[in-house]
């Protein structure tokens, strides 16, 4: 942030940098000495609340979590220190979680803030996506260990060290669990934006699906029951099967592009 803008700037460029370093933080920032300041410090204001705004509503549990004083902190903090790398007001939400990940260091935060707030952003990131994905057809379903696969660009498998899914004002939790809460958010053919709690054996097939996509259904089936060592192969294929009919009707799992 520039508090003296350097004088090789054009004056026009110096105006700006003292007009916008007084906009983002105002408390450490003189305002430009030719602009009345009471219209500035509406203009700031303005510009600080719609952020604040913004982010309080595509970070509602941690706003709730917080006291206002100390949301207000965390905004004002943000809004002051990151520099943001898109022009779109609807990337803000992004922004913010690279905030939290590279830049912010306060050790009164909840250590599960970052992993909440991406939690929360996720869900807004997957309602705005604009993949468009073929979701399979009944027959594809009915026979999907011979259909080949892949996961949908609108399904996303996500590992937390933290119950994300389950932190509000009434479950703050202080440590790890030492498991990981595995969750796969996507978005279903009405554009609903739904969340799905996942076993470990689901969510490695996930992977597997992510990771190398193309292959049929029985095969993922059959290379999970190796590597895991299962000592009934053919139950575990049954069960997988209808594991995978399950996620295709849910729309998370298609047919997978022809190379």
């Amino acid at each position: 942030m520039l508090n003296n803008p350097p004088e090789t700037y054009p004056r026009f460029q110096q105006k700006q940098a003292e007009f916008t370093a007084f906009i983002r933080n105002p408390e450490h920032n003189p305002a430009p000495s030719d602009i009345p300041h009471a219209r500035i410090a509406v203009y700031a204001e303005l510009m600080f609340n719609n952020i604040e705004s913004f982010l309080s509503t595509n970070f509602p549990v941690i706003r709730t979590l917080l006291p206002d004083d100390a949301w207000l902190k965390l905004v004002r903090d943000f809004y002051a220190q990151h520099h943001s790398s898109s022009p779109y007001f609807a990337e803000i939400p992004e922004e913010f979680i690279n905030y939290l990940e590279n830049e912010r260091q306060d050790p009164e935060d909840f250590p599960f803030l970052l992993e909440l707030a991406h939690y929360e952003w996720v869900e807004m990131a997957l309602s705005i996506a604009q993949e468009d994905p073929q979701f399979l057809d009944t027959q594809s379903v009915e026979h999907i260990t011979q259909v080949q696969l892949a996961l949908s660009p609108l399904a996303w498998p996500l590992a937390y060290q933290y119950p994300v899914h389950q932190i509000a004002p009434t479950f703050i939790p202080n440590e790890k669990t030492g498991e990981y809460t595995l969750i796969c958010v996507y978005r279903a053919a009405n554009d609903d934006v739904k969340f799905l709690h996942l076993a470990p054996v689901t969510y490695r097939l996930m992977e597997m699906l992510q990771t190398t996509p193309g292959l049929t259904g029985l095969s993922y089936l059959q290379q999970l029951a190796e590597e895991t060592q299962h000592p009934n192969p053919a139950w575990l294929i049954q069960t997988g099967t209808q594991t995978f009919q399950d996620l295709a009707q849910k729309g998370i799992i298609i047919r997978a592009e022809p190379n």
